[in-house]
């Protein structure tokens, strides 16, 4: 291969007029020859666009070298004359060609050194590009991750946020409670203390009113008794004595007459005078003898006279003591009215420090609230600040990390260059091929084709071996370079700039360098791991504040009828459920039915029957049926036990399939453990042939009804529902088709069963005129009401009538909403913790549709059952299928903040063809309708109410702050 030096151009030694050469080299290298050529022009002023022309043939193998001055621009012309024939100058020449070629060798080591250099800094400037851009994305990940954890956790503290404010709820009526259970109770004390204190007062003054009159009443009978016996006896023995001497004396005038006639008739005078001396000396004596009994009386009249005063001094002193006794017992209830008073004033006082004490731990507690909250408010926004701090040192990292990247890309557009500089002294051509220096103010270009591999190579960097014919051509490149001089057209046009930018290595170090202390990114994460400890120690410290805060668990009081008056029942299937294994697809929902506020579950019916939805049962005790075995429907229940869940068994009691036939081919012969025969069939079921007696209510014609009546029967029913609820797990029933039998009936199964809960399907047809509902349907709600007595109240009942008047009235027509008393239509007017308000159920709905619910009125209908008193019922299909799941959410989740229950008061505002207006107890108010309507447009209805949902003309609900 053939090299050609340009002795004048390396010594700058060459005339200012253009020359040309052309240099015929033989085989010895040795022979020279000036040849005179036509001029050969080339632009040197744009040194990115060089472009050259020659004439003349290229098989003669010959280089031509053009040699330009900056300075001069005119056309170039032949000047032979410039060369000397002189053979001094081919001395000189080879002599400058010998030295040129000893620095071409050291120049094309230094070129090798510095390609090498510059194909490993372009492969690792493409490596430390790659690098930076994964550190940039996962930086940009991590960022992400951070936004999403800071959100999650602000949607938690949110959440606690509202946990806490239901729970400070939850206090404030506990407190209110508490306070007015102390206020009931000091009532009832301060009540029995003074009926106790007046009772025994009165006790004590009607005994000492009794004992003084009893001693009055004594002592006046004994002055009566002994008065009277005196006197009595006086007179009686005064009366004796005249009477004896009324007989003396009437004897003495006997004797005298008797003396008179005997002295005039001269018969012995003198006797009888002596006779009547004689009678009158016994007449004195005996006068003397009164005389001294009368002053022995006298004397006994004198000492009962002082008896009778002694007596009358005790009865006075009698009397002073009740009158001592009388004004003791008004002292006393003058002790006692001021005793009462002054506990009445301690009670008061007392009752006042409590309600005081009751405000203070009140405002304490809302104190330490606020303070907490205040807390939590500032450890969110720390967090907030932190985030926003680290997002900050992020964004300025992935900033230092897109400067240390455009100063990459710098680096690289500077090598890049620099590998279209030496590109450019690369030549393409073989041995025998021409290579064109251009002088260009001092500096040799080196032009090169536009499809020259060396580019690639640079571009690409050294992914492979270089091949050996590329190892030849890098070294034709020639030696070290003279400096450039600023070309000042070229300036304006230069697409690089100089910059102080670091170098790749240092680049690369920021990207992976850890923080150090100092370090504003690590002064962020210090300052989040400080606020991070201080978020949880006040979460530690909340927690055990608001454990304390906690409301006591009180047990739940069950009844029968009503369950806890706050149930929500889920009805668990639809008519096309036993088609798959429903056990196991409906045991996974037990979380989040329990979530969404749902209480208990209304299962298929759970008997192998005839008819595979369930309602035609056969054997009772045989479990495995359609919707799954035994087996998983005890998991089943156990999975809705686990979330708090309450399972109800839908039960069929009016009628039962039998297994056999009789003799006369009737099917009233029935199998399994309960093996009854036509007895147990009442008589008037025309199809069974049965031999019990008649029903209590409707025929089911399509199996045999059952004899209530028998006692067998109902014992074999009473054992059933308790193993039902004692093996498998359920809590109460649902039971069907109830009008086949008397409710007298429930009531004794309930009562033997005990269930938490119970429903009867009393399937009853509203009042309808000329194809429209009537407006009055009492006779309709009456006929569910006297089942409900008939079962003494221990059983809820489907409120059909409320759904009924729902389908009419949510077309306009809202004043159906309220009855003549102003209360709402259905048994959840009469009845409400009785009423189960339904919208649709496996019957209505579903795949038989046989009274379904207006679809573009579920919203409302849901909205109206959930937020009114009375047990609802929230069908699956609804809840699962017709995406309502979030509406129901957060419809249960307004009546459960509201407190709603089941005996909920209802006062209605407004029920007119605009919508619907009601306070549903003190808490809630909804609207239904077009209504133009809100709470603070109601006189009557005072206090601050917060909107909870708002589905503009089809409901919202308030609750109460």
């Amino acid at each position: 291969m053939g090299t050609v030096s340009l002795v004048g151009a390396a010594f700058g030694i060459l005339p200012s007029r253009h020359l040309v050469y052309s240099c015929t080299r033989n085989d010895n290298a040795s022979n020279w020859r000036l040849l005179q050529h036509r001029p050969v022009i080339f632009s040197g002023t744009c040194a990115g666009k060089r472009k050259f022309l020659y004439n003349g043939p290229r098989g003669n193998k010959s280089k031509i070298v053009v040699l330009a001055n900056a300075d001069d621009s005119d056309d170039y012309a032949d000047d032979e004359d410039a060369l000397s024939s002189d053979g001094t100058e081919l001395v000189e020449a080879r002599k400058a060609l010998s030295e040129a070629r000893s620095g071409q060798h050291a120049t094309q080591k230094e070129r090798d050194h510095l390609v090498e250099e510059l194909a490993q800094s372009k492969a690792k400037q493409e490596e430390d590009v790659a690098n930076i851009l994964r550190e940039k994305d996962s930086a940009v990940g991590e960022l992400q991750d951070a936004k999403s954890v800071l959100h999650q956790k602000l949607k938690e503290s949110v959440e606690e946020k509202f946990a806490l404010e239901s729970k400070l709820v939850l206090a404030k009526q506990d407190a209110l409670e508490l306070a007015v259970q102390v206020e009931k109770l000091a009532e009832i004390a301060f009540q029995q203390a003074t009926s106790h204190i007046l009772d025994n007062a009165q006790r004590r003054v009607s005994a000492a009113e009794t004992s003084a009159a009893d001693a009055a009443f004594k002592i006046e009978e004994q002055i009566r008794t002994a008065t009277e016996g005196t006197i009595s006896s006086i007179i009686e023995q005064s009366k004796d004595a005249i009477s004896r001497a009324l007989d003396v004396a009437q004897k003495a005038g006997d004797h005298a007459a008797r003396a008179v006639q005997v002295f005039t008739d001269g018969v012995g005078a003198v006797d009888e005078i002596a006779s009547i001396k004689s009678d009158n000396i016994r007449l004195e004596g005996t006068v003397n003898d009164l005389e001294s009994q009368l002053l022995l009386r006298k004397s006994e009249f004198e000492m009962l006279k002082v008896e009778l005063e002694q007596v009358q001094k005790q009865a006075q002193a009698s009397e002073l003591r009740a009158n001592e006794l009388e004004k003791a017992l008004f002292e006393f209830q003058e002790s006692n009215k001021k005793q009462t008073v002054q506990k009445e004033d301690e009670i008061n006082s007392f009752m006042e420090k409590l309600k005081e004490e009751a405000e203070e731990r009140k405002e304490a507690a809302s104190k330490v609230f606020k303070a907490e909250l205040e807390s939590i408010k500032s450890a969110i926004e720390a967090a907030e600040e932190a985030a926003r701090s680290r997002d900050n040192a992020y964004k300025r990292r992935c900033e230092a990390l897109e400067r240390s990247l455009i100063a990459s890309e710098a680096a690289s557009k500077t090598w890049r260059q620099r590998a279209e500089i030496a590109e450019s002294l690369i030549l393409k051509e073989d041995e025998d091929e021409d290579a064109i220096y251009v002088n260009n103010g001092g500096r040799i270009d080196i032009l090169i084709d536009d499809d020259s591999q060396k580019w690639k190579l640079l571009s690409d960097g050294p992914r492979r071996e270089i091949p050996q014919w590329m190892a030849r051509r890098i070294k034709t490149i020639l030696p070290k370079f003279p400096p450039r001089r600023a070309d000042v057209l070229e300036a304006p046009i230069s697409k690089f700039k100089h910059l102080d930018l670091p170098k790749p290595d240092e680049v690369w170090s920021i990207a992976q360098e850890k923080p150090k202390v100092g370090d504003t990114l690590i002064e962020h994460v210090i300052e989040k791991e400080t606020i991070e400890k201080k978020r949880k120690a006040l979460e530690r410290v909340l927690q055990r504040k608001t454990s304390q805060w906690q409301k006591t668990p009180v047990e739940k009081k069950l009844e029968s009828g009503t369950g806890t008056g706050r149930e929500i029942v889920f009805q668990g299937f639809n008519w096309e459920s036993w088609r798959r294994k429903w056990y196991q697809e409906l045991a996974p929902k037990a979380a989040d039915l329990s979530k969404s506020g749902i209480t208990a579950v209304w299962f298929p019916p759970p008997t192998q029957s005839v008819a595979p939805q369930g309602y035609m049962p056969s054997d009772l005790y045989n479990l495995n049926s359609a919707y799954g075995s035994v087996e998983d429907l005890k998991f089943c229940i156990e999975e809705m036990h686990s979330q708090d869940l309450l399972a109800l068994g839908d039960v069929v009691l009016n009628h039962r399939c039998a297994e056999k036939q009789s003799p006369n081919g009737i099917w009233n012969i029935f199998g399994g453990k309960l093996a009854w025969g036509p007895e147990a069939i009442v008589c008037d079921d025309p199809h069974f042939e049965g031999r019990g007696n008649p029903s209590s209510g409707d025929i089911f014609h399509a199996a045999p009804n059952v004899d209530h009546s028998q006692e067998f029967v109902r014992k074999d029913i009473r054992e059933w529902l308790n193993w039902l609820k004692s093996d498998i797990g359920f809590d109460g029933w649902r039971l069907d088709f109830v009008r086949g039998f008397s409710g007298t009936y429930v009531k004794e199964y309930i009562e033997s069963s005990n269930p938490a809960f119970s429903i009867g399907e009393y399937w009853d047809s509203l009042a309808y005129e000329h194809g429209s509902l009537c407006y009055n349907q009492d006779a309709h709600r009456q006929r569910i009401i006297n089942w409900i007595n008939a079962t003494g109240g221990t059983s809820s009942a489907f409120d059909v009538t409320t759904k009924g008047i729902l389908h009419s009235a949510l077309h306009n027509e809202y004043w159906r909403l309220i009855d003549p008393h102003g209360r709402p239509t259905g048994v959840m007017g009469w009845w409400p913790s009785r009423a189960v308000t339904f919208l649709e159920n496996h019957d209505t709905g579903s795949t038989q549709g046989h009274w379904p619910f207006p679809r573009d009125k579920l919203a409302q209908g849901h909205a109206y059952i959930l937020t009114h008193p009375g047990t609802p019922v929230v069908f699956y299909d609804h809840f699962y299928d017709f995406g309502m799941h979030d509406i129901i959410t957060e419809l249960i989740e307004a009546r459960r903040r509201a407190g709603i229950h089941c005996r909920s008061t209802v006062k209605i505002f407004h029920a007119n063809n605009e919508g619907y207006a009601a306070l549903i107890g003190d808490t809630l108010v909804m609207k239904l309708g077009h209504l133009d309507w809100n709470p603070s447009k109601e006189n009557n209805l005072e206090g601050s109410w917060q909107k909870f949902v708002d589905k503009g003309c089809d409901y919202q609900v308030w609750i109460r702050q």
